[in-house]
Formats: structure tokens, sequence, C-alpha cells
């Protein structure tokens, strides 16, 4: 079994083999809720070495009738389970929601403290009214150890409104998904309910479309450059790299390398987004809890779109399934999942040689690998890059509706409130964070890698700089955990090198790669508040850990009303060394939102993400072997232009 097999996604058999297992040995039972299965990945110093390794499956289980749990690992080749553990809820947290629990929540219609909070604002047709269920963040000491979701209720007026454009704010309800018991109704303010609606989805709604809009055809007449194989291995232009997919992260990349002349270089050993969190600022009594784990508690990844071709890709697309496990523990299909795709993102490089007269360019390409998911009222696209020279690049793309609010002080003279923006009349959206964390198993040129803090700096005047004009690059190894927890700093270009200290380029230094951040705010929330001692990854842009094949998620294996401390707070208290060693990037990013009017009632894309190049890795500019374009519009390569009167021959 070669590596890729051992690190393939999870199939549709396998999936089926590890209920029958958990089923013959009574774990499976009628009320058993299938949380997550995963493929367990093997340590990779030792697949690197054997080079095969054993499948085996990871569920997380929830009882519904008893609140029971479980972390069950399978060996599908020995057709057993090899590892138990029954979660202490106090302590481990729960497992991730489920959806039926999105569905139980009806029963809190039937509650006389709910019908009596709406009746109060003159809502009395319930068949209008919509029950949300939000993951309930960390417990009161009355609810710990139950499985707990806090609602929210909109109303939709017909079964094609936008209820998102309706939230009655004001009242939250503790419900116990279990028990199906309402716990407590807070009913802390009434506020009037938006009344405007926002059905952009209705054709009616949005009126004519846009005149003069010509189409744009992107064609590949020969095909795309990219071939993909078995087991997901996808080659591009000197790219090469496994395309996986999990029910949890997503797109799951393993052994990223690119070609050096014929040799095949690793990069990076495996590479995901382990988790996204969406904090909001509105601490008010009926909200303050709001903080969802969209990869944790939510499993994003099983909530993928099915993509169509025109509409969400556009190009010569190939399309993968992704297969993962439904609640009942059967394999779920969600089919064209994933799209890959090349598309030209402009020029590569280009000089116009005003002395030798030369002029040549070359046209940049990319390849691209994405998905899209939904996440109650968000929309995510994952864009990872690969570029021509090298770039390796990531890209959110935040889309869909913002979660709503009524707007205090609406039409009451007082024009604003300190948490949230007013989209339409009476209509709020609180202000809120999408923080991400990549985790970036590195393996450049192997497994002995550094990490290096680059900075921009003036020199003093003096002796080396009498003319005050000089400045430098400063670099800072980072050591150990502790050293390598880091905020970015746009001021002083602020960057991270991993190297290899093994290997030198032809110049006599390590080789590299670095991460250049986009810099923008981490967590916004105060150090002793339950946000922050739940989600600490997102309070730094860069973590370093000594690699450890079970440290996979920065918050935890188990977000979900868990108490805090889990993830990179604890691993790192051990302060590993991670000079020169086998280690792992984890680095935070996302935006900081403030909803503007144009945001409603459909938000237009805003965009994170990140970039790696690399950085003393080649031997010169890697791209130099890439054809000239043979278009009809593109003019000769080394058409002159240096005769022409005018032109200026200095440099610059």
């Amino acid at each position: 079994m070669p590596i890729s097999a051992s690190l393939a996604t999870l199939t549709a058999d396998e999936i089926t083999s590890n209920r029958a297992i958990l089923e013959r040995e009574g774990l499976a039972g009628p009320d058993v809720h299938f949380s997550y299965v995963g493929l367990v990945e093997p340590d990779k110093r030792a697949l690197l070495v054997d080079g095969t390794a054993d499948r085996r499956v990871r569920s997380m289980l929830v009882d519904m009738a008893t609140n029971d749990s479980w972390d069950v690992v399978v060996s599908l080749a020995q057709g057993a389970i090899v590892s138990t553990h029954k979660l202490d809820h106090a302590v481990d947290g729960q497992v991730p929601v489920v959806l039926d629990e999105f569905h139980v929540v009806e029963v809190i219609k039937q509650n006389p403290e709910w019908q009596a909070a709406m009746a109060k604002r003159g809502l009395t047709d319930f068949d209008k009214l919509v029950i949300n269920p939000l993951s309930a963040g960390v417990l009161s000491e009355a609810e710990t150890g139950r499985r707990i979701q806090r609602c929210f209720t909109f109303v939709m007026d017909s079964p094609d409104d936008l209820g998102w454009a309706h939230p009655v704010d004001g009242v939250t309800v503790m419900f116990d998904v279990v028990t199906q018991e309402v716990l407590e109704v807070v009913d802390y303010v009434e506020l009037p309910v938006p009344l405007e609606s926002g059905n952009f989805h209705l054709a009616s709604w949005r009126g004519p479309d846009r005149e003069g809009v010509k189409p744009i055809e992107i064609t590949q007449p020969q095909g795309p450059s990219f071939t993909i194989g078995q087991d997901g291995r996808l080659s591009w232009l000197g790219w090469n790299l496994q395309v996986g997919f999990d029910q949890r992260e997503g797109l799951v990349f393993h052994n990223i390398t690119i070609d050096d002349e014929g040799t095949a270089r690793p990069v990076i050993y495996r590479a995901s987004i382990a988790e996204m969190m969406v904090p909001y600022g509105d601490p008010s009594p009926q909200r303050w809890f709001q903080n969802f784990f969209d990869c944790g508690e939510y499993l994003l990844g099983g909530f993928a779109n099915s993509l169509e071709l025109g509409c969400d890709c556009v190009g010569d697309i190939t399309y993968l399934d992704a297969v993962v496990a439904g609640n009942d523990g059967h394999p779920n299909v969600i089919p064209q999942a994933i799209c890959i795709h090349e598309e030209d993102t402009g020029i590569l490089w280009k000089h116009t040689d005003n002395w030798n007269g030369s002029s040549v360019s070359r046209r940049n390409r990319r390849l691209v690998v994405s998905f899209f998911v939904t996440v109650g009222n968000y929309d995510y696209g994952f864009y990872w890059y690969f570029g021509l020279d090298g770039t390796i690049e990531f890209e959110v793309k935040a889309t869909g509706v913002v979660f709503t609010s009524a707007y205090p002080g609406a039409g009451t003279g007082s024009s604003h409130y300190l948490f949230a923006s007013e989209l339409a009349p009476g209509l709020g959206a609180p202000y809120h964070q999408h923080l991400f964390s990549a985790r970036l198993d590195m393996m450049v040129d192997g497994l002995g890698n550094s990490v290096d803090e680059l900075e921009a700096a003036l020199v003093p005047r003096g002796p080396e700089n009498p003319t005050g004009t000089g400045f430098t690059q400063l670099v800072t190894r980072l050591k150990t955990e502790t050293d390598a927890q880091r905020l970015a700093d746009n001021a002083k270009g602020r960057a991270w090198l991993v190297t290899n200290p093994s290997v030198q380029n032809r110049l006599g230094n390590d080789v590299g790669w670095v991460l250049l951040p986009e810099g923008r705010p981490v967590l916004l929330a105060d150090a002793e508040s339950d946000i922050h001692k739940r989600a600490t990854f997102s309070t730094k842009h860069l973590w370093v850990t000594e690699y450890e094949p079970s440290e996979l998620y920065p918050a935890g294996d188990f977000v979900n009303l868990h108490p805090g401390g889990a993830g990179l707070p604890a691993w790192t208290k051990a302060d590993r060394n991670v000079d020169d060693n086998d280690i792992v990037l984890w680095h935070t990013f996302g935006l900081t939102h403030f909803p503007r009017v144009e945001d409603w009632p459909i938000m237009p894309v805003d965009t994170c993400g990140f970039v790696l190049k690399p950085h003393g890795f080649f031997g010169r500019n890697p791209a130099m072997d890439i054809p000239e374009s043979s278009g009809d519009h593109c003019a000769p390569s080394g058409h002159d232009h240096g005769g022409h009167e005018g032109h200026d021959h200095h440099g610059h």
C-alpha cells in the first residue's frame, strides 16, 4: 500500500464497514448518532519510513436518549475496535452538533413562557415563527453536563420569506436537546421586530437585471494542464499533491512537493484549515454567548455545497465528490463538492529593457482547488492556489447573510448602538469576527525545520549608516513553543521564514519558505472572557509546535460546550523545542466585520487569507521555463522597443 493510499479520504465502503463494526460491538444503537467519522492518520514519521499503515477510523458518537458520548477508533484491517473513550462532559466537552438538534428545538413552541414572550410582541401565529438553535458556549453550573442549545426566534411571513430579515430580538431560550426541556427563557428586552423584507432570492423582489452585461467565455481547447489520479494525487506543471476531504476540516492536502530541475522537493506534509471561529461582539444578556466554532462544533466539511458549472466554477472544471458519514453512520456522497481548475492571473514576469531593446513577458496562471460550504446564515468558499513561481495562497471568500438582530434605539432618536450596525429600518447586525486557523505541517526539504521571524528595521545613523537612509532586515530565530507565539506587525513587515538548516542553496544559505500574514486583528475579547479561554488559539497570528500526530485541532478535539484551555494553550505549556525539529505552523487570520448597509440583504464577497512563497528555496526564479503565450492577441517575445526616440535609459 503506497503512502497515498494510507492517507486517502475514507471511501463509502470503509464508512459502511466502520458502522458495521460499531453496531456489532453494541455502540451503534437506535438512539446513537454519528457526530463525526474520519480517517485516523498514521504517525508521519513511521509512514514515511514504512510507506504503509493500517487504515483506522475515528468516530464521535452521542446517544441522544442518554447523552452518553464516545470517542472510538476502529481498525478496518482487524475489523475491531482498538480504543474507546467515554466522555466526561464536564471536563471533555461534548461531541459536535448533530442534525437532530436542529429539529427537536421545535418543541420550544409548546412552552408557555416562550409563547407569552411572543404574544407580548404581538406574535401569535406560531406557524410563522422559526426557532434557530445556536451552540451554547460555556455552561452555567446548573447546565453543566447537559447538551444545550441556546435558541433565537425569527419570523417568516411566508414559506419564501427571508427569516433573517425579521429577528425577534431580546428573547433567548436555553434548551436541553436530549431531555427536550426548556431550562430558561430569557426575556431581556422588548424590541420591535423589523418589518422590511430582504427577499433577494426572488426575482420579483430584486427587480430588472442590469443591462449591458456581456458574456465572458473561458475556454481551454486542449484541456487543462493538470492530471488527477488514484487516491486524489494531483499533478500540475511541477506541483504534486494529494487532495483529500474531511468532514471537520474540509479540504486536506498531503505531501505537497514542487519540481526543481527534475527533483520533487517536499514543501508541506499536510495542510488544512483546522478551525474557524466566529465571535460576536454584543455582550447583551440575550446574545453574550454567541460564538460559533464552525469546524469543531458544526463540522463544516459536512455542509459542503454541490457546485454548479458556470455558476460556482467557470472554465474547464474537474469536479470531485466528497464522501462523508451521515449522522446514521452510513456514507453520504456530496456530488461535485470539490472544484479543480486553472485560471489566468495576469502577468507572471515582464521587462522592457531600454538598453538592449528586449521586451519579454510571461503570463501567469494558477491551479485552484476549492469548495464552498453553507453554515447557517453564512457561506464560505475555501480556495487554495498554487502558482507557477512556487507561491501557495489560501483565500476565504465570505458571503451569505449576516446574522441579524433588532437595532436598539431605532426610531427613538438614538442613532448609534455600540455593538452593532443598522442595515435597514430597525434591523441590526452585531459586530463580529471570522477567525481561521491554518494548520501547516511543514516539511521544507525534510523533517528538520526552523522558523525565523523577519522584520524591516532602520539602521541607526552612524559609521555604517552615515546618511541615515540605510535600513535592513532583522532575523530572529524562534527556538521554543513559547518563543513562537507571535503577533503580526505590518508596520515592520513581520513575516515568518521556515528553513531547513541541513540544506543550503547555491549561495550557501538555508533553503526556506516564507509565510506572509495579512496581519489583521486577532480575537477582540478580554483575556478573562469565556471565549478567550475557549479560543486562545485565535489570540496569536502564529504558533509553532513540535509535531505530535494527535494534535490536530487548535481549540482541542471536543470544542462543543468545552470550558476552555484545550488545544494550543495546553500543548505549548511543555515549551518543546521547535528549532531544527519536526514542526507544525498554526496561522490565525481572518476578518473583523463591522457590517455595512451594502452587506444587506446578501453580502458581497469579502476575503482574507495568507501567502507562502519560496525564499531561497530555488537557485533563481523558478518560472523561467514558462513558454510565451501563443494567442493571436500576443506580440512576439523579444519585440524591439529599444530604438524608439524619447526612451529614458536610466534604471530605477
